[in-house]
């Protein structure tokens, strides 16, 4: 690849872009999704993409940036790649602690993990790869990368291999008006990965499996999900649908309690046997006085707020635990008793069987639960006991505890009428 930047040197990038990623390299659209088998190549692609704009950017101090689900994967996945490829141009900088590259024309390339999005807020940029973006949390584009593109009118690319039917799957079928654009590699239409080699990867993997990572189906679970496959069956049900609040009950909440970390609030309603998930609330970098208006807003009459044990702990600046300061919000907690996280997760699946989902207001908690899942062991092959600790777990968190707590919320059956202090 070989860039002119107006006033210097030509640059040559040592990199030969594979046929299948021409229509990327090419694409005139603003917003662009491409859902690639495993090992196409799609991170080299976009990591040269990154250079080549960086460097061809007529805007002063141009940025760009890759986003990977983790600061680590950054790391592990692209930041070998950024050195490589930059090496032979003239003047580049190199920064290994913030895995920042800075070239000549004043432009800078720089690697981010998702996992802490909140860094991001403020800064502006002129282009972006959010690699894997079905392992991140949606709200790093939505709240914060998104408008970093605003001013200058930056682009974006979204890749990564299907992980079910997440919001990497809903950004897919949404994307297709104007400014979005799409690409979907197939290995069986690619022809980058030797047959043998498909073969041997299809004998040893699940079908599901082998349909996701190499065929690029949307259709097949998350691997390793505590509660896929019950949504799917709450989906075939339709009991993922519209869910009016019922006036003559109470609405409940169930909370994951964040301090330097998002929040996560279900709120439902029990009906008889049946629970109606009516709303869901997901937030980070705000105070608890954020989610009470938010909760006053909703005009509800309420009935318990289910909280877990560690909202008793006591504060170091304040003094206080989160449960007080919750009621002097109007607020009144009531703390679920302590449990294994295994006996919560079995407890959420039980009660799925008996949820009724709001298809709009809780639809991202349920990708989140789609999402949540046990964590993979690489030297042994095998999953770990203990859940993956990512975006989704907050809200599964948060769920976890609206399980062991319903029975207590089951036995109001009027609303509780509080004087409301709550900041607007």
């Amino acid at each position: 690849m070989q860039t002119n930047n107006p006033g210097t040197v030509s640059v040559t990038i040592p990199y030969a872009p594979r046929k299948q990623f021409l229509p990327l390299h090419e694409r005139t659209d603003r917003f662009y999704v491409c859902v690639a088998h495993r090992r196409a190549g799609k991170t080299v692609a976009c990591i040269n993409e990154l250079i080549k704009a960086a460097l061809t950017c007529q805007l002063p101090n141009p940025r760009f940036a890759y986003v990977a689900p983790t600061f680590a994967q950054a790391k592990d996945v692209a930041w070998e790649y950024l050195k490589d490829y930059t090496r032979d141009i003239p003047m580049v900088g190199v920064n290994e602690s913030e895995l920042r590259v800075d070239l000549p024309n004043g432009s800078r390339v720089r690697l981010y993990g998702a996992e802490n999005y909140d860094r991001m807020r403020g800064l502006y940029l002129d282009g972006v790869v959010l690699d894997e973006y079905g392992d991140m949390d949606p709200s790093a584009w939505t709240s914060v990368i998104r408008p970093a593109l605003s001013d200058r009118r930056g682009w974006a690319v979204f890749i990564g291999t299907p992980k079910g039917d997440n919001h990497f799957h809903e950004l897919w079928k949404a994307s297709g008006p104007r400014e979005w654009g799409k690409l979907r590699l197939r290995a069986s239409e690619t022809g980058i990965l030797p047959q043998d080699e498909l073969d041997d990867a299809k004998r040893a993997m699940t079908p599901e499996q082998y349909a996701a990572e190499y065929e690029c189906s949307f259709d097949a679970p998350v691997v390793g999900s505590y509660y896929g496959q019950l949504l799917e069956e709450a989906d075939r049900d339709s009991r993922i649908t519209g869910v009016p609040v019922e006036r003559n009950h109470p609405v409940h909440t169930a909370w994951d309690l964040g301090i330097g970390d998002s929040t996560a609030i279900w709120l439902f309603q029990t009906v008889g046997r049946e629970v109606h998930v009516v709303d869901f609330i997901e937030h980070a970098g705000v105070g608890l006085d954020w989610y009470a208006a938010e909760l006053q807003k909703r005009g509800h009459l309420y009935g318990m707020h289910l909280v877990p044990h560690d909202a008793q702990a006591r504060e170091l600046g304040t003094g206080k635990t989160r449960l007080e300061t919750m009621a002097s919000l109007g607020i009144n907690g009531t703390v679920v008793p302590t449990h294994k996280v295994d006996d919560g997760i079995n407890a959420a699946r039980l009660l799925i069987a008996r949820c009724w989902f709001d298809e709009k207001k809780t639809a991202q908690g349920v990708t989140a639960l789609r999402n949540y899942r046990r964590e993979w062991d690489n030297k042994k092959k095998a999953f770990k006991t203990t859940p993956l600790h990512d975006w989704s777990s907050h809200a599964a968190d948060a769920f976890r505890y609206l399980a062991m707590g319903i029975e207590r919320a089951s036995t109001r059956s009027k609303p509780i009428s509080y004087d409301l202090k709550w900041v607007v």
